[in-house]
């Protein structure tokens, strides 16, 4: 009877131990940080952040944002640094970036579509005057333009296809890598005075909310067409983080939404618009979260 006893006791004991090993494991499984990369530009900081805190509070998995420039975005979800990173811009912008990883990545699917680079003018500027690149050749018009054009940060996609640009229309301008920071201040500042500039943008962006402005056209297409902007993550990711994994693969916004979310962000906060986002899109919510 004792060593009946000792037995039944010693199973229990084991069974007790095995039991709360696997609850730790699932536990420490279900809460292990999820690692997103992004870049400081506006629709990725919203994109970002909105799927930071949907992971958060469905998941019960912490979310460590990691802010960074493009190409080590790139180098860290390759290696496995970041899990993942929701601002691939394909098929031309990233083309170099992502064809150097393509093999050491998983693609997630588009989180939007209709993504645009171009050129941008203020709506005030006669269309006569500027409609196209082409129209940058005018001597009047260079001469108002100051031979410049705003650009972004050095290692954006667009700086490259814009510096492309330049050589293709055999512009003589001087392309003003700077930020998006620079590049904001040059519109408004411009804007404020009726001023005369061309400035690198994409869309979608909150400044065309806040902004009347237009794309002129680019008849070569030097600085390409339609693009869409897709999740990339590491390899192993889906399966370490299957529901993380899963819900990203769902997410997809509309991109007239994210530019009014992006804008709202401007004047608010993004976690405030993230907030609204979440509370004004029950059942687009509610699909990504595969309910």
């Amino acid at each position: 009877m004792i060593s009946k006893m000792t037995r039944l006791g010693l199973a229990a004991l084991l069974a007790g131990t095995m039991m709360t090993a696997g609850t730790a494991a699932v536990f420490a499984q279900e809460t292990k940080t999820v690692k997103l990369g992004w870049a400081p530009w506006s629709d990725a900081e919203f994109v970002t952040k909105l799927a930071a805190k949907l992971i958060q509070d469905n998941y019960n998995q912490k979310v460590e944002l990691v802010q960074t420039d493009v190409a080590p975005l790139y180098q860290g979800v390759s290696r496995g640094d970041l899990d993942a990173m929701l601002m691939a811009w394909l098929p031309a912008t990233h083309a170099d970036y992502y064809k150097r990883v393509e093999s050491k990545v998983d693609n997630l699917g588009s989180v939007y579509e209709g993504a645009k680079l171009g050129w941008v003018v203020p709506e005030y500027i006669p269309e006569s005057e500027i409609n196209s690149i082409e129209d940058l050749k005018k001597d009047t018009v260079k001469e108002k333009l100051g031979a410049k054009i705003q650009g972004i940060d050095p290692g954006a996609g667009l700086t490259r296809l814009s510096e492309e640009a330049i050589k293709d229309y055999g512009l003589d301008y001087n392309l003003l890598i700077s930020s998006e920071a620079a590049m904001l201040t040059t519109v408004d500042r411009s804007m404020r005075n009726d001023g005369w500039f061309v400035a690198t943008a994409w869309s979608p962006h909150w400044m065309f909310g806040k902004y009347k402005l237009r794309y002129i056209d680019d008849p070569k297409g030097a600085l390409g067409d339609a693009e869409h902007v897709d999740i990339i993550a590491r390899k192993g990711f889906k399966e370490d983080n299957p529901e993380a994994a899963a819900f990203l693969e769902r997410m997809q916004l509309p991109i007239d939404a994210l530019e009014q979310s992006m804008y709202e962000a401007q004047e608010t906060s993004y976690d405030q618009a993230v907030d609204n986002y979440i509370k004004n899109n029950p059942e687009m919510i509610k699909k990504w979260l595969g309910n």
